[in-house]
């Protein structure tokens, strides 16, 4: 999960944008001393290195290191010589892994960049979705996104791409094809397509920043019930407006009962999961973090849900960090029952820095606990209703995406069934006690339907 790069409460907006200046220097030099260190270290990889120390020394939520000697390292890395910024990345990075935390790391320019583009939900290009048609191998449109250049042109989704700014694109892969597509906003592209039916054509577009959709949502009728199945993908800077709209749109079609899909959900900034948390709960706890000195602080419902309907959350092993935040928020306070797989166990707060040549530094400043003080971190949260899927599913709802979230897909048809059951009919309040306190577990294979 993200956080602030500067020092907000830990509980608020992630990824405030701007370098940051090198932080005041912690010394067992003397002052005067560390007046000239820092006069050389200026515009140097030195200054990088030492910035990187800094943060560390100032927020890692382990006071004491993971038991290294912190001062002496940064002794150490101050008394080597770099003659770039790519061997002062090294020394950073062998430095940061004696803390033994995969999630205090250092990125380089080009990995911050990816990081800061996933979070802000953001992209600058066309706003299409491509893949290699594995029947022709040729590059092909899976959907021009929601009010973007590409839709708005009339690109289709089906419609081959020929060539970009007149570059044929045969043989090239989408990773290649994506880096010409992006761009500044505001400038020209020219698209070269192929749609059946119709000779090749030109479609000249002009980039523009995109919100990317990382909430779909329908409403289906299953099981006698019309459910309002909601698929969350990760926790953007845009998720929480997002999942208003879906949810007022769903009780708007006259949703009785919601599925929340988390799975395969990594995470992304605290404060959006605990907005979306808010939207289904009116009382009662979300999350609770402590800092490296023991401070804690707790955040709560505040009355503002937008539903009181029944609900389901789907969750596996790669529901993470803020997918479990708000997983363990309904499931403390007997909001929803949650089915499916245990999920992945990060309960950890990360601050994220932007360093002086456009790196970026992500540090572990806090551990959460869920509403009732279980400590998930390495564990996960076991759903209500434990579901395993065999491969072979796995692999049918891979190859078939179209049937996630139908009576096709084991885990949804599972919990389709415990909405339909009078125990999970309607929210409790956080006083009573669940009447689930065991784990059901079923095997996927016993399901019929």
């Amino acid at each position: 999960m993200n956080q602030s790069a500067k020092r907000h409460s830990p509980l608020q907006a992630a990824l405030i944008g701007g370098a940051i200046a090198t932080t005041a220097t912690i010394s067992l030099f003397g002052q005067a001393w560390t007046k000239c260190v820092q006069a050389a270290l200026q515009d140097s990889p030195k200054a990088l290195v030492d910035q990187v120390w800094q943060l560390v020394n100032r927020e890692y939520v382990d006071g004491k290191f993971n038991q290294q000697d912190w001062q002496a390292i940064r002794q150490s890395l101050l008394s080597k010589e770099y003659t770039s910024n790519e061997q002062a990345y090294v020394a950073i990075r062998q430095a940061l892994q004696r803390l033994g935390d995969p999630y205090t790391r250092f990125m380089d320019p080009k990995q911050f960049e990816a990081l800061t583009r996933q979070t802000s939900g953001e992209v600058t290009g066309i706003g299409i979705r491509m893949e290699i048609n594995e029947k022709n191998q040729r590059l092909t449109v899976v959907e021009p996104l929601e009010n973007s250049p590409a839709q708005k042109a009339g690109i289709k989704t089906g419609d081959e791409i020929v060539a970009i700014n007149g570059k044929p694109t045969l043989n090239m892969k989408v990773e290649e094809a994506s880096n010409l597509i992006r761009g500044q906003a505001g400038t020209a592209i020219t698209l070269r397509l192929s749609r059946p039916g119709k000779n090749q054509f030109d479609v000249k577009l002009t980039r523009a920043t995109i919100e990317v959709p990382i909430v779909n949502y329908t409403l289906k009728q299953d099981g006698g019930r019309r459910i309002g199945y909601i698929r969350l993908r990760e926790f953007s800077s845009h998720a929480a407006d997002q999942m208003r709209k879906a949810i007022r749109d769903l009780n708007r079609q006259n949703a009785d009962s919601f599925v929340l899909d988390l799975r395969g959900n990594p995470g992304g900034l605290l404060q959006a999961s605990i907005e979306i948390a808010r939207m289904w709960l009116d009382n009662g706890g979300i999350v609770k973090t402590v800092d490296r000195v023991g401070d804690s602080e707790e955040t709560k419902a505040n009355r503002t849900a937008l539903t009181n309907r029944p609900l389901a959350v789907l969750v596996d092993g790669n529901s993470a960090s803020a997918s479990e935040i708000l997983t363990g928020a309904l499931k403390d306070n007997n909001r929803a029952v949650v089915v499916g797989s245990q999920t992945f166990g990060k309960a950890l707060v990360q601050s994220v820095h932007e360093l002086n040549d456009g790196s970026g530094l992500a540090v572990t400043i806090a551990h959460y606990y869920t509403p009732k003080g279980t400590d998930i971190n390495k564990t996960g949260i076991i759903p209500d209703i434990q579901l395993d899927l065999t491969e072979a599913q796995e692999r049918q709802l891979a190859a078939n995406p179209n049937l996630i979230g139908t009576l096709n897909d084991p885990q949804y048809a599972r919990a389709i069934l415990a909405l339909s059951n009078t125990k999970f009919a309607q929210p409790t309040t956080p006083s009573q006690t669940s009447q689930n306190t065991q784990p059901l577990s079923i095997r996927a294979e016993d399901l019929k339907f």
